[in-house]
């Protein structure tokens, strides 16, 4: 039977903790109460401390007993996400925390399925929440006055907190039912091919676009290990750049890792990696001045990848993909990877893009299964848009 989980620091948020826990009860929710504390609790719970502390990696030792109190919300964190991935028997989670529990208990919401409700009550939500939901989607809701002893206010918040999860809990959404869906990225300067690539295929797929922002790749990948995607094509894959040259949009070091591990129909491609982005020009790091660079908008300056730098870029992509068992095509447009990227553009460097090109070719190691295909096409004419969308067909196929 499938339960709501509430979780908290029974330790110093014993109160609020039963108090959101009996308001759920109240709906004839099914609950379990979990404490994330790392001292003794000071009411009964369903799930002890000591439980979820026994799936750290290095034992509960590693959580509890120590001295030091930032390594032990750390630890549990780790604990607590291990703990969650473990349970098939979770319905929807509500956490309420300060700036502890919050880092904790999120911790173990981001690595459940997207989809799952997930809300936490934190006297952190009205702040910079990225560190806590990251690609995730949990609803972040104020606290308003701090977790120490209920109020008149506090028990209104925790109320309709309760209610709301109470109500996505009883109702959750249906299965996805027709077209499977796939994972497209894109940017402002590949926008006519992922464009053109998603018009042909929306009558056969139900097509999911991001924008590759570094949160756009990890957000697309995030689906793929959730299960909620059919294939992937990435045509532009310039998150990489950023990654390696400090840019301000970067993708993280698992980028490719759910392509090599869910293996789902991959067609990829060299789009924006004639670029990495820093925001104002006074905010690019000393060490590039001189470089060539494009004025985006006044928020956003692009710099040029250098040949050097396209080498190390393309043996970084294909160095992740050869370790993918799944259906892999690479194509690679010959006349360019992007808007700037054109004979006349302000990016247009043909010999840039053929270091980039022979290091993909060389490290990505073609077999049955993983391919490369050159085309004599601009990565925005409509013929590589085609090209790109036969080749995902005929992976998928198989």
């Amino acid at each position: 039977m499938k339960r709501i989980y509430v979780v908290g620091t029974a330790d110093t948020k014993g109160e609020e903790l039963a108090f959101l826990a009996d308001a759920i009860a109240a709906t004839g929710a099914a609950v379990s109460r979990v404490d994330v504390g790392t001292r003794d609790a000071t009411i009964p719970v369903d799930i002890t401390a000591q439980e979820i502390a026994n799936h750290h990696p290095g034992g509960s030792k590693a959580v509890l007993g120590g001295n030091d109190r930032g390594a032990a919300v750390a630890a549990m964190g780790i604990a607590f996400a291990r703990f969650a991935q473990s349970r098939n028997d979770i319905a929807a989670m509500i956490g309420i925390g300060g700036g502890g529990g919050t880092s904790i208990i999120t911790s173990g919401m981001r690595a459940l399925p997207l989809g799952l409700p997930k809300i936490m009550v934190s006297t952190l939500a009205s702040g910079d929440t990225a560190p806590y939901v990251d690609v995730s989607d949990i609803v972040m809701m104020p606290s308003v006055t701090d977790m120490a002893g209920l109020n008149r206010l506090s028990r209104v918040v925790l109320h309709n907190a309760a209610q709301a999860i109470s109500g996505m809990a009883a109702r959750p959404a249906p299965p996805p039912e027709g077209k499977p869906s796939i994972g497209l990225t894109m940017f402002g300067v590949t926008t006519p091919c992922v464009t053109a690539i998603a018009d042909r295929l929306r009558s056969t797929y139900d097509c999911m676009v991001f924008h590759a922002t570094g949160t756009g790749g990890r957000s697309m990948e995030k689906l793929a290990d959730s299960g909620l995607l059919s294939g992937v094509i990435d045509i532009t894959t310039t998150e990489v750049c950023d990654l390696l040259f400090g840019g301000v949009l970067p993708a993280t070091e698992d980028r490719f890792g759910a392509i090599a591990r869910t293996g789902l129909p991959y067609v990829g491609s060299v789009g924006a990696l004639d670029m990495v982005n820093f925001w104002a020009p006074s905010t690019i790091p000393e060490r590039y001045r001189g470089r060539l660079f494009y004025e985006h908008n006044p928020n956003v300056t692009l710099m040029r990848t250098t040949a050097d730098e396209c080498r190390q870029i393309g043996e970084w992509i294909g160095a992740r993909l050869a370790r993918c068992e799944g259906p892999v095509h690479f194509l690679i447009p010959e006349k360019g990877v992007s808007a700037l990227d054109i004979e006349g553009g302000a990016f247009f460097d043909p010999e840039a893009d053929a270091v980039l090109f022979e290091a993909i070719e060389r490290t990505i190691k073609p077999n049955g299964r993983r391919r490369v295909t050159r085309l004599p096409l601009h990565i925005n004419d409509p013929e590589f848009a085609g090209a790109a969308t036969a080749a995902f067909l005929d992976i998928a196929r198989q």
